[in-house]
């Protein structure tokens, strides 16, 4: 047994939902932003204590961290653009308030590109940015020894009213990275809410797979095996964040922790928040390979871009789904391919997402494809063009959920300079950048998307989700009309369609008792709507369920 040192570390997980909307979290979300920084800690025999927030509710949560403070040496939190950002500035204002001398430090991928304002609230010693394993076990040793922050590499610090960044480390593999420290976890509360009745309808749940049944409660769990992305998208802070580097878990390596994982927990489905699972091909086809050699039984799924799908054989395509592979996530982003090329950076051409996503479709994986209007310099006939594309990608793949999402500026990418150039006025408190709304049913950027592209985009969501059998659970006259629609790519009575749905349906529920439809999961950087929120209140009930819903 490891002999602890004279020395805590209070590690906070902030909620990812905001609870006042009335809004369950999917408690698949394991904290593995604090599990991956507490690995080196641990190891070396310091007590580290992690508290998640999604399992509390904030004061609860909140007061749980205070009180961890007490005698600690170090804390630290993280967060993402969203609800995260709020929720751990408000943590750490209670942190700061009673113990203002305690050494409190933030990473993770918003405080990375906006080290300013964590520094300028006077509550944090320093920013990790970028990759934070190691840069995390610096500030411990320091802090351990008495030793300034100053010089500590890929640290931001607050001098003189003025944000002094640190070069980087160098972005290391896992060969100098240890396992997560799984042990520290207790599964139960995470399982026991996944099991219950109803979960399907959590914020951020992921669908369940084929073979437990649509909608069924499952087990599941977050995983990474890979930090960074060689994409250039524009509209991502990803190639600023991570530089474009792209360091990833050997297969046997990740086969042998599932598989210990596996034995420990029973798990239905694993969930790969890798920022881009199929970057390497081998590595795709060894783990897919090697599930079914260990004869491993769980599902799988993860984001991979349509040019990885269409490079990959059709051998291997067929092993991923035999492996338990059930859903994909492509970010389709455009539909043209003068704005793929000149804006977005991806080597995507012509009808490539539709294509991509009809292999998926067809072994049986689902896919979730995102597209994005309203860029900087969008033209409308470009954002029509991309809402036709979804169109074709959806009758193409009927199990599949192309959206079509509002632009967000994001900070630390190369659309955010022109999006301010073009007017875009972001929030300047801390707080205010988790109070945005949610990501596809609130526009942050009002009036970027024409009224006429707004109304088309409103029908295809409208006749999708329809289409999708997501509104009724039945195959009726409505349903085989979105079809019909969305093949012909006739919306021509489409607004008077939706009013005499709409009040149809107001009608027909109150002679039937359906459950209420699951509602979204996207990936973890945005956060989905409960269509029960201010920000959709002037939205078409059809709408709300189209576009909070991707299943």
């Amino acid at each position: 047994m490891i002999q602890r040192k004279k020395g805590r570390i209070v590690l906070y997980q902030p909620q990812q939902v905001d609870a006042s909307l009335g809004a369950e979290s999917s408690k698949d979300m394991l904290p593995l932003e604090c599990l991956s920084i507490a690995a080196e800690p641990l190891a070396q025999g310091y007590e580290v204590v992690i508290i998640d927030g999604s399992l509390l509710d904030q004061e609860t949560a909140h007061r749980r961290v205070v009180e961890a403070c007490e005698g600690a040496m170090l804390y630290g939190t993280t967060g993402i653009l969203g609800y995260m950002v709020k929720d751990a500035y408000q943590c750490t204002q209670k942190v700061h308030a009673r113990f203002p001398d305690l050494k409190k430090v933030i990473g993770g991928w918003f405080a990375s590109v906006r080290p300013d304002l964590q520094l300028a609230t006077g509550m944090y010693d320093a920013v990790v940015c970028g990759q934070g394993e190691l840069a995390f076990m610096d500030i411990v040793d320091a802090v351990a020894s008495g030793e300034p922050l100053d010089e500590l590499q890929s640290l931001a610090l607050w001098r003189d009213g003025e944000v002094v960044k640190n070069p980087r480390r160098p972005v290391v593999g896992w060969d100098a990275l240890r396992n997560l420290p799984w042990g520290e976890l207790d599964i139960t509360p995470y399982r026991e809410h996944q099991l219950r009745a109803g979960s399907d309808r959590d914020i951020l749940r992921m669908p369940s797979p084929s073979w437990i049944g649509q909608r069924k409660p499952y087990f599941g769990i977050t995983y990474f095996s890979s930090f960074g992305c060689p994409e250039p998208c524009k509209f991502c802070c990803s190639p600023f964040v991570t530089e474009r580097r792209w360091k990833a878990m050997p297969a046997e390596r990740m086969l042998d922790d599932l598989q210990e994982l596996k034995e420990r927990w029973n798990f239905d489905v694993i969930r790969f928040h890798d920022a881009n699972f199929g970057v390497m091909k081998k590595r795709v086809r060894d783990f897919a390979e090697g599930i079914l050699d260990r004869g491993l039984k769980f599902g799988w799924n993860c984001f991979i871009e349509t040019h990885s799908i269409l490079l990959y054989e059709q051998d291997l395509l067929d092993k991923m789904a035999e492996s338990g592979m059930h859903l994909a996530e492509i970010g389709a982003e455009t539909g043209t391919d003068e704005f793929m090329k000149d804006w977005i950076g991806k080597p995507i051409k012509g009808d490539d997402n539709v294509r991509a996503t009809a292999e998926m479709d067809r072994r049986g994986i689902e896919c979730s494809v995102t597209y994005i209007i309203g860029y900087p310099h969008e033209k409308p006939e470009n954002m029509l063009a991309t809402l036709d594309q979804a169109r074709q990608c959806q009758v193409a793949s009927p199990r599949s959920s192309p959206t079509v999402w509002p632009y967000r500026p994001i900070p630390g990418t190369e659309m955010w300079d022109e999006a301010i150039k073009l007017g875009f006025q972001p929030p300047t408190k801390l707080e205010d950048w988790g109070s945005l709304g949610e990501y596809h049913l609130h526009e942050t950027w009002p009036g970027r998307i024409p009224a006429e592209v707004a109304h088309v985009r409103k029908l295809y969501c409208h006749y999708q989700t329809l289409a999708r059998g997501l509104v009724r659970r039945r195959d009726g006259v409505w349903e085989k009309l979105a079809r019909w629609r969305l093949k012909s790519g006739n919306y021509a009575l489409g607004g008077l369609e939706t009013k005499a749905f709409t009040a149809w349906n107001r009608v027909a529920k109150k002679f039937r008792k359906e459950q209420e439809i699951s509602r979204s999961w996207v990936d973890p950087g945005h956060k989905t709507g409960t269509g029960q929120n201010a920000a959709a209140k002037d939205i078409d009930q059809s709408s709300v369920v189209s576009e909070a819903t991707t299943r």
